[in-house]
This record gives C-alpha cells, structure tokens and sequence, in this order.
C-alpha cells in the first residue's frame, strides 16, 4: 500500500503544471510520509452544492490548479451537455485569497478551450458582484473562486447557472460526475481568449446597489471593516453614491489580504474578529459599526449598548431589514432559513406577505418564486433579488445605514427599533452553540446520539416534537439535521456544517413584552425584563443540549 501511495503521489506531481505544489507533494514522498500523503490522498475533494471548497495543497484531497482544472472541465462538459452553445459566456470572479487569481485564469483558459466565452472580473471582488455580473451580462454560468469566512489556509470555487442563484441538486451531482470522467490533464483543451472585463461592470452594480435607497437622512458616524477582504472600495462607493460620509476603517484591516493577519478566523461572527472596528467606534464616538466578510457577501452590525460596543445577531438584523422593507410596502415572498427565528413568519403574516422556510444556504433561499427579501442567520441577507439572487453584503449595509440614519434623525437608535419589533411580537431571543471538530467522525457520531436518545426536555422546556429532517418533508429537501419543538414556542436545531468541521446548535425562545409605558414616559423596563428572562431560558437549554449531544 505504501508503494502504491507513493506511486501516486509521484503521478500526481508529474501532472501537475504549480511549481510550489509539486515540489510540496516531491518533498512529502522524499520524506516518506505516508501519513500526510494519506490524508491527501483519501479521495478527491467533494464537490457539492458549495462547489468546492478545503485546504490549499497538493494532491487530489486539497486545493489546487489540478483540482481547479478538472473542476472547470467538468463544469463546462456539464454546460455544453445542457443547453450551452459555442459562444455563450461564463463570467469568473476571485477575491484575493491565495492562488484565488491562478484558480479564476486557469477556469477561465478551460471555458474558452471548451468553445465557450470567458469572462474575467478586473480584480479581486466581493461575490455579490459576481452573481450581478452573471444576470446583468446574460451569462450561461459564473464561478467565484472564494472561500468566503473560512480560515486563510482555504480556498473554494463557487459554481451559479445561469438565473444568477447558486447551485442545487442535480446539477451538482451531474457536474461531479462530468468532473470524475475528465481524462489526463494534458488532453484538457484550453484556450488564450480570455475577455478581462472593465471597470464598468463594478460601475453597474455600484449604482444599482446605490439606487436601493430613497431620498432620506444621512446623517450617521460610521465605522466600517472589510476584515482583510475585498468588500472595501465597493462599499466605500456605495456609500458615497447614496450620500453617507466615508466611513472610518481600521487601517490594519482596511486592504485585501489573504493571510488575515489581525483575527484569528476571518468571519465577523468569530470572537475578537470585530475588536478592532469596535475600539475605533469608541474612539470617534459613531453610531454605528458595519462590516463584510472576506468576500462581502454577508453584512455584520455592531451598535453601542449597555455595557459597551456590542454585536447584533444575525436574526436581529435579519428583522430590522424586514421590517424596514415591510414598512416600505415592499410585496412579495419574505424568506428565511430553517434555522434562523421564526420571527420574519410572524412579522410577514401581520402584514399580509407570504412567508417561507429553506434549507440552510441561499442556493435554496434565492430560488423562491416571487422572493422579496431573505435572509439566513449567520449574516446572510438578500434585499434586491431582482439584481443578486444571493447574499449580498454590500446592498444590506446600505439599507441598515439607511435605517439607522432614519432613527437617527428621530432622536432614536436602532436598539430602539429592535425594542419595537420586541413590543409588538414578543421577544424572539436566539443564541448558537458551534463545535469545531478535528475528528470528523465526531460529526456524525454526534447527531447519531441525538437520534437515538433524544432528551424529552430541555432547558426544563418539555419537547413535544422532534422532527427528522433527514426524511424530508412536502416544504424541505432531506437534509441532515435534528428539530426539537419545545414548549412557549421555543426551538432547538442540530445540525452539521456545510462548510466547516463543525456541529451547530441554533436555539430559539420567545419571551411575551407585557405592556409598558411610552416611549416618552421613558418605562421601557419590559423589555429588558423580557432579554433577562430570554437570557436565563437560553442559557439552560444550551446546558442541555450539550449534554444530551455528549459536546
């Protein structure tokens, strides 16, 4: 086995055209360790409704140009197969991640190989502008090389057709097997035409996200991050086109770069990731902080509180867009994930507009007819489908400084507005418990435990139904995934990662606000009543679930 392993590795690098990667894979056989080549040798890095996305690397379990060249193979095996026609366009976006530009030019030099046009972004860009870029030039497809929020060491390649959403089964499973029957690398044809777009495309999207906003206060000290990402010349332009004053940034975060040198995970969620944009709001006393991902297609708020600078759920902030929306009589379907509060159901329903619920991720949100706005917990929000059928960063920072702004020049915040939203549905209080693993086979021994002993309460709150996603449903695709309906209309969901070696727990509870006084008496008193007693119910249930979990 040892002999085989080394005779593959040994393959492998004579087949691959990455200097550094073949002399990393030589150096590993030359050591003769068979345990690192293993690993990389397991199996071929999966490619899923995420495309795919791991560690940088060679061999055929790791990021890299063999694994980016197949990959671009297959999917244009996979167009051609299903419609496409000589001369049709795939456009190919990057952010500025490692070997990000060598993945989008070596996809890109495939696609015209294949007879197809190639379509290259100007430069690294977020990924909402790359799903514009697809509808707004009548592309087939589009591939965004990004590995979005995960660690530095990672890279991925994004896969959307041509409606602009990303995709979903079959296509993934089709394109994996076009993907498995690509032949040697070398009889991969590939071409020198490559088209390198202009700034203009940037402009377009620019004006279109700009134009999301009506006439309105602009007042607002803002405080803004890209955490190393490529969301920052856009947003600043953004900003500037819709008449906000440029932003203040951390200068230490405030250029794309790949190694992410100030936080430990490059995802606005992760601890500390938010320190620096929030020790700079302090000092210059703004209103509010905002913030992007990598790629800029999740949108962070951070506001002043109690106690400090403090971060907004996503589910809060997935509620002051819906409610700013609704109140602009915006019609449609108001969308949400499985896992993210059942507040929007509630907030859509008072005023008329249909609700629906998804599977985790926006390539299911962004393919609902008739989609208003969506949105998914972990930062995720869609507010103009008609352009972007994605998360998209950019155009949901805008809309939340356009609120705040509007709260603003009422002698209000945009807790104030949360407190509102609390009034007037009951508090919806949630809270995450996340475990990373480094033993994957803890992944599906954990859910594994939850399936077979299940507890009967949690956080005192008797479980009335447990609800097996696996086994799907007439709403939700299987999926793999755990729902516990408890009692007073609380709510836990398990399920693993799509992305990351993790198991995450999304718990809900929902707190009624009893009446207090107006605004103007200044008793506000019942909701915080309601945030302590939310506080204490999560607290218990997430005690609970990591005990029954074994985490």
């Amino acid at each position: 086995m040892t002999d085989e392993l080394l005779e593959r590795a040994r393959a492998w690098a004579a087949e691959d055209p990455d200097p550094e990667t073949r002399a990393e894979l030589l150096g590993l056989v030359e050591a003769g360790d068979t345990e690192e080549l293993a690993d990389r040798f397991r199996g071929t890095l999966e490619f899923g409704t995420a495309g795919l996305r791991g560690a940088l690397g060679a061999g055929p379990n790791r990021m890299n140009r063999v694994v980016v060249l197949r990959a671009a193979a297959g999917l244009a095996r996979y167009l051609l197969d299903n419609g496409a026609g000589t001369g049709d366009a795939v456009v190919i976006g990057y952010d500025a991640r490692h070997n990000s530009d060598v993945f989008a030019q070596d996809t890109a030099a495939v696609m015209t190989g294949a007879g197809l046009r190639a379509l290259l972004m100007p430069r690294p860009l977020p990924t909402p502008l790359l799903a514009f870029a697809i509808r707004e030039l009548g592309c087939v497809a589009g591939v965004m090389v990004t590995a979005s929020h995960n660690p530095p060491q990672d890279n991925g390649y994004k896969v959307y057709l041509g409606d602009g959403s990303q995709i979903v089964p079959p296509a993934d499973h089709e394109i994996a097997e076009r993907i498995a029957a690509v032949g040697a690398l070398t009889d991969i044809p590939r071409g020198e035409g490559t088209e390198v777009l202009g700034e203009d495309i940037v402009e377009r999207y620019e004006r279109t996200v700009a134009g999301l906003v009506g006439p309105g206060p602009r007042d607002l000290k803002l405080v803004y991050t890209p955490l190393h990402g490529v969301g920052g010349s856009t947003v600043q332009r953004v900003l500037e086109l819709a008449g906000f004053t440029a932003p203040a940034e951390p200068p230490a975060q405030a250029e794309p770069d790949g190694t992410f040198p100030t936080v430990a995970f490059p995802n606005p969620e992760e601890p500390g990731a938010m320190d620096l944009a929030m020790a700079l709001a302090a000092e210059v006393d703004a209103d509010l902080v905002v913030a992007n991902d990598p790629d800029a297609d999740r949108c962070a708020v951070a506001a002043p509180g109690p106690h400090g600078w403090q971060m907004l759920r996503g589910d809060e902030v997935g509620a002051l867009l819906a409610a700013h929306l609704l109140r602009q009589g915006k019609q449609g379907v108001y969308a949400q994930s499985i896992v993210s509060s059942s507040l929007l159901g509630a907030m859509a329903a008072k005023a008329g507009q249909e609700h629906a619920e998804t599977l985790t991720g926006f390539k299911w949100i962004g393919r609902i007819p008739g989609l208003a706005f969506g949105y998914e917990e972990a930062l995720g929000y869609c507010v103009d489908p008609d352009h972007v059928k994605d998360k998209d960063g950019v155009s949901a920072l805008l809309l939340v400084c356009e609120l705040a702004a509007a709260a603003k020049a009422e002698g209000r915040t945009v807790r104030d507005l949360l407190d509102d939203i609390a009034r007037e549905y009951g508090l919806h209080a949630t809270d995450q418990l996340s475990v990373r693993f480094s033993d994957l086979a803890e992944i599906p021994a954990t859910m594994q435990r939850l399936r077979e002993e299940p507890p009967a309460s949690l956080g005192g709150l008797a479980v009335v139904r447990l609800d097996d996603l696996a086994a799907g449903s007439a709403d939700l695709p299987p999926t793999d995934g755990l729902r516990f309906v408890l009692e007073d209309h609380a709510r836990v969901i398990v399920r693993p990662s799509g992305t990351e070696p993790k198991v995450k727990c999304y718990l809900e509870v929902v707190v009624p606000v009893e009446a207090d006084g107006a605004p103007e008496d200044g008793d506000w008193g019942a909701v915080d009543a309601a945030r302590i007693a939310a506080t204490g119910r999560l607290d218990a249930i997430r005690a609970d679930v990591k005990k029954a979990a074994g985490l």
